[in-house]
């Protein structure tokens, strides 16, 4: 849209009003897709997390299965050398050398109980972490189904409104290079300030759209001649009379149309 020049007030009211019409159809888009976008990046964090949760867990479960290898091993170990020690007790010369025999075969069988304690601790341990791993498992297969349904649900809504979406922003910024700076401003920092992003509303019923405070009637005549630009000493946005709203709801209904 090309940049008007020596445009009215009026023209800078139906040009204001006409991009408040163009955002607030963004804001409904985006409304309709709600949290989704949100929820998506949530689940995905939360697979991600359970993931690696799992891997975590995994890599533990095969320590424990190396420590119990190991154990048996040093129970392989103590047996052989007990065979040994026992074996050299039929050669000893003295009491001392058997005796001194003795405690070395005493130490490793303290070894090989204390090592099949350690068995079954890393055993008690490996079924607790199973039962760990199980219901992580269920719990990731569950979110990953849950964050399949809502990628689709959000897929489908932006298969919808993608592109409206698309032509609609190109369309707002078009309109906003058409009107003065100072008003941009104006219009922008109203529009950040109030919740469901109304900068520009249309008397009804005697008040400012969306406001239960009256606007005097010398007020509405001046807004209705269009000459300047009036906003609500309450609200703060800007205002327009309901003939020019509904005239440009119209013509935007129709441009929205063909999106």
């Amino acid at each position: 849209m090309a940049k008007k020049t020596e445009a009215t007030v009026e023209d800078k009211l139906r040009d204001l009003y006409n991009l408040q019409l163009i955002d607030s159809r963004i804001d409904e888009i985006r409304n309709v897709r709600g949290e989704l976008p949100l929820e998506v990046q949530d689940l995905e964090d939360e697979v991600e997390g359970l993931t690696k949760r799992l891997a975590k867990l995994d890599a533990h479960l095969e320590e424990l299965g190396d420590n119990i290898t190991e154990k048996k091993n040093m129970i392989a170990e103590s047996k052989a050398l007990i065979e040994k020690y026992a074996e050299q007790q039929k050669n000893v010369r003295n009491n001392r050398e058997f005796n001194s025999l003795s405690k070395e075969i005493e130490f490793q069988e303290l070894e090989i109980e204390l090592s099949e304690k350690h068995i079954k601790e890393f055993k008690a341990q490996i079924e607790q972490q199973n039962e760990v791993i199980e219901e992580h498992k269920g719990r990731l297969e569950e979110r990953k189904e849950h964050l399949k349904h809502k990628k689709s649900e959000l897929d489908e809504i932006l298969k919808e409104t993608e592109k409206e979406e698309q032509a609609l922003m190109k369309m707002s910024a078009d309109y906003a290079k058409s009107i003065e700076e100072r008003l941009i401003k104006a219009y922008t920092r109203i529009r950040t300030n109030v919740k469901n992003g109304l900068a520009v509303v249309p008397i009804e019923r005697g008040a400012s759209g969306g406001s239960y405070f009256t606007i005097p009637p010398q007020v509405q005549v001046e807004i209705a001649s269009r000459k300047k630009i009036i906003t609500d000493e309450h609200s703060g946005r800007i205002l327009v009379d309901a003939a020019l709203a509904a005239e440009q709801a119209e013509t935007m209904d129709k441009t929205f149309a063909k999106l």
